[in-house]
């Protein structure tokens, strides 16, 4: 072969392996795999592999009675935030409402009636203080999506006209809210145990804005609490929900509503997979708090660990979660056990539920 023939096969060949390599390198990161679900065996759960409700299962009639025992003042303390467009929201969720015409409709009658709707574009369930329903939270294992008691993704969805996703099908949220919650609630006081105003954004995994098991039982005894308990709903106040009142939130400028949107939607502190695999153990049946997911993020007890409590608790267990709790009137009164009632709304195949919880005590 000529000496010019060899220069031209050696520089197309250069070519050809930069051109692969910057192939190779613009190909999208390996999707991560997690087979916990299935060499654990996560499926099914101990109320077999019909059910639909996970861990509420475990109320029965003693402990709702035991619960509304906590009553003793008469007083209600409402926990729902409010709902409005510029409400802090994860990703690119919103809440958007108007009120089509004024009036809507009308006037009717000799009385000359008119009335108002409103019209709401939302992720329904999961925008504000929002309930976690089956089919919010799987795990992508090697064989697929793993949904609550060893449902597949795919074989779940409820479909519609043109095979378009309508629903969760047997993941729906009308399951848990046939059963509803009522229960000891349990209210821990973050800040108060670690001597702070808010517990900070946790940036590594030694950071005092992860609640650990020993944090949970440490607060328990200090808050003078009969140790947490099957049938039990245990919430945390860490004080970065306190970016987001009810009380001042109206009356903050556009720019103030920006700076602390943006503030909370940066990070959380909250619960290490510690104290929900503790909390599981103790047979709670659910988990609230003040932030937008209720894990400590973005860093937790284990590293490149994303919300783990969410899988382990939801997924695994069937112990849900309520979001962006206020606990305002509970803090001021010093309450830190009481009667705690919900129920999530019927929608049918939801993913999850809006609602404002109600605390008696």
């Amino acid at each position: 072969m000529a000496r010019r023939s060899v220069l031209a096969v050696a520089v197309a060949l250069v070519m050809l392996a930069v051109v692969g390599v910057s192939f190779m390198s613009a190909q999208p990161p390996a999707q991560p795999v997690n087979d916990k679900p299935l060499t654990e065996r996560w499926a099914p759960t101990e109320w077999g592999p019909n059910d639909k409700a996970g861990s509420v299962n475990r109320t029965t009639p003693a402990m709702v009675m035991k619960a509304m025992r906590l009553v003793k003042q008469g007083k209600v303390a409402t926990l729902g935030k409010l709902y409005h467009s510029s409400i802090p929201a994860f990703g690119a969720r919103s809440w958007t409402m108007s009120i089509p015409g004024t009036p809507t409709g009308g006037p009717f009658g000799k009385n000359a009636l008119v009335y108002h709707d409103e019209l709401v574009t939302t992720e329904i369930g999961q925008i504000g203080t929002q309930f976690d329903g089956p089919g919010h939270i799987g795990v992508r294992t090697s064989k697929g999506d793993f949904m609550y008691n060893g449902r597949w993704r795919e074989e779940a969805y409820e479909r519609g006209g043109g095979g378009r996703v309508v629903g969760m099908g047997d993941l729906g949220v009308e399951f848990v809210a046939e059963k509803g919650f009522v229960c000891r609630g349990v209210l821990l006081d973050a800040p108060a145990y670690r001597g702070v105003k808010r517990l900070p954004i946790p940036k590594d995994s030694k950071s005092p804005g992860i609640v650990t098991a020993a944090d949970v039982r440490a607060m328990v005894q200090r808050q003078g609490l009969t140790e947490i308990g099957e049938g039990d709903c245990v919430f945390l106040y860490t004080g970065h929900g306190d970016l987001w009142l009810n009380a001042d939130w109206k009356g903050l400028s556009p720019a103030e509503k920006a700076k602390r949107r943006d503030e909370f939607n940066s990070g959380e502190p909250g619960f290490g997979v510690s104290a929900c695999e503790y909390m599981a153990q103790r047979k709670i049946i659910l988990t609230g708090g003040d932030t937008s997911a209720n894990d400590a993020q973005p860093n937790g007890e284990q590293d490149d660990f994303a919300v783990p409590c969410h899988t382990e608790m939801q997924t695994r267990r069937g112990i849900w979660n309520i979001e962006n709790l206020e606990f305002t009137q509970l803090l001021k009164d010093k309450v830190y056990e009481f009667a705690f009632v919900w129920a999530p709304l019927k929608i049918v195949g939801g993913t999850g539920s809006p609602g404002n919880p109600i605390a008696l005590y």
